[in-house]
């Protein structure tokens, strides 16, 4: 190792250590090792690719910053990238780098590096990486952990611990749209890469292996698409209900499969139903789907779509009234993906017509972005939720019992029916076991007033409200 080199990393390391976060340095600078210096070129050693792309996107101007103290004007950094730990093997990139190779050298440990046509080139592409296609941004520390999730996120911290390892072999999320099923796939795939920097990892949607594939066979080099693949140590793929009614994608994934579960790889499946439920796709291969752990991902309950919104406000440094970020968790009861974007829908309107954060607001919005969240919702819905609600049997609310816990039950059904529904008073009481429109107006005044002198059951009424998705003014 070269004196100079070490003497002019230490000084840049003075320079970046006053400005960075002390957790940050010790993670992304410490480990660096200078190498050589050659005229105004320094080259440092990073454990990976991953390393080295994660540098250049977040600190390569610092990097230059201290470079420039250095080495002066023209001072440049080049890495050198460990790629397989076992066999010492390294590949050398300057910043920004400037290669322009189509072929990718992936060295397996225990194989022998074998020159393979990488399907994720671009043609005319200016850097040459095993590029794992991940967003850096998707970790655990920001999936919010609920009981929606909680079997999902630890089967997936498992993983991301001992790929390969585990009985979670294929670890399969399935789960609805917004839900989070790319988001732990890639928080597995960016822990594995940042505690086993060996291991090679790839996150593909089934639309883009489709096309990989497609191409593949236009060209003829089939072969080397397998082969490619084959080489993965962590395969996780997006959505493989997509691959339905695609007989040689199917076919091709099949083995690909087979010969990295044989050889102990780990795959991450995600898709937006159970493996018995994807249609036309060969029993084969949904049988080796259930071979490891299905884990579903579910609606969020208001917790945790409280923490996921609290979450968000603290990440892009927004604040906001308690009572809007509950007024938002109550109302938008869907996806993960609409419940940010409500957020961040009211936020924008906030900021683009200078009205203050207020309810007032916050319902305009929510009634505006969410249309499908006002739903058209039956006397019947109403009933039962009603029901299960009060402990008192659907058929009792429309009977002729004047049992004091049915009565109230029937009442505030009634209540609900009048301000949710365009019904008629006529169409509610007839639904209430044939009653008539006045005893509908009089339901609705027992409970106005109840509500107006019993501080307890407004309380009741108002979380009733909340969990029904009625906007009470």
């Amino acid at each position: 190792m070269n004196d100079s080199a070490e003497k002019v990393w230490a000084n840049c390391l003075s320079l970046i250590r006053d400005n960075v976060p002390l957790q940050s340095f010790k993670t992304w600078f410490e480990p660096i090792k200078p190498v050589k210096l050659e005229g105004k070129v320094l080259t440092i050693q990073v454990p990976s690719v991953f390393f080295y792309e994660w540098l250049e996107e977040h600190y390569v101007t610092l990097l230059k910053k201290a470079l420039k103290k250095e080495l002066g004007q023209g001072g440049k950094l080049e890495y050198n990238i460990i790629v397989d730990a076992s066999a010492k093997g390294t590949m050398n990139l300057p910043a920004q780098g400037s290669g322009t190779e189509d072929d990718l050298e992936i060295l397996v440990p225990g194989n022998v590096g074998v020159n393979i046509k990488n399907p994720f080139i671009i043609p005319g592409l200016k850097r040459i990486t095993i590029d794992a296609q991940l967003n850096a941004v998707l970790i655990f520390e920001n999936f919010i952990e609920g009981d929606c999730n909680r079997l999902a996120r630890a089967a997936g911290v498992a993983v991301g611990a001992n790929p390969g390892k585990t009985s979670f072999n294929p670890l399969f999320i399935h789960g609805g749209v917004g839900l989070g099923k790319t988001h732990l796939a890639q928080a597995i795939g960016n822990q594995i890469r940042a505690f086993h920097k060996q291991k090679v990892v790839l996150y593909v949607t089934s639309e883009k292996f489709t096309n990989q594939f497609a191409e593949a066979s236009r060209n003829e080099t089939i072969t080397d698409f397998v082969n490619f693949y084959q080489c993965i140590d962590v395969l996780l793929v997006d959505d493989v209900q997509f691959f339905s009614g695609k007989t040689k994608t199917q076919d091709v994934f099949f083995h690909i499969f087979n010969h990295l579960h044989q050889n102990g790889k780990q795959l991450v499946l995600t898709s937006d139903r159970a493996p018995k439920d994807i249609p036309d796709v060969d029993e084969r291969l949904i049988s080796r789907f259930k071979w490891g752990l299905s884990a579903d991902l579910q609606v969020p309950d208001y917790e945790t779509r409280i923490a996921i919104l609290e979450q968000k406000m603290y990440r892009d440094g927004i604040t906001m009234p308690r009572e809007l970020v509950e007024y938002i968790a109550y109302n938008i009861q869907g996806s993960v993906r609409e419940l940010e974007g409500a957020l961040v829908s009211l936020i924008a309107r906030s900021t683009l017509t200078r009205h203050s954060l207020d309810i007032n607001l916050a319902k305009e919005v929510i009634r505006h972005f969410v249309q499908s969240a006002n739903k058209v919702v039956s006397i019947e819905q109403i009933q039962k939720f009603i029901g299960e609600a009060m402990a008192v049997e659907v058929e009792m609310l429309t009977s002729k019992t004047r049992k004091r816990n049915i009565v109230l039950a029937r009442q505030i059904a009634m209540f609900f029916s009048k301000q949710l529904t365009k019904n008629s008073l006529a169409t509610i009481g007839r639904a209430f076991g044939g009653r008539d429109h006045s005893t509908v107006i009089h339901a609705c005044q027992t409970i106005s007033d109840l509500m107006e002198t019993d501080g307890k059951f407004k309380s009741k009424m108002h979380d009733l409200e909340k969990m029904l998705n009625i906007n009470f003014t």
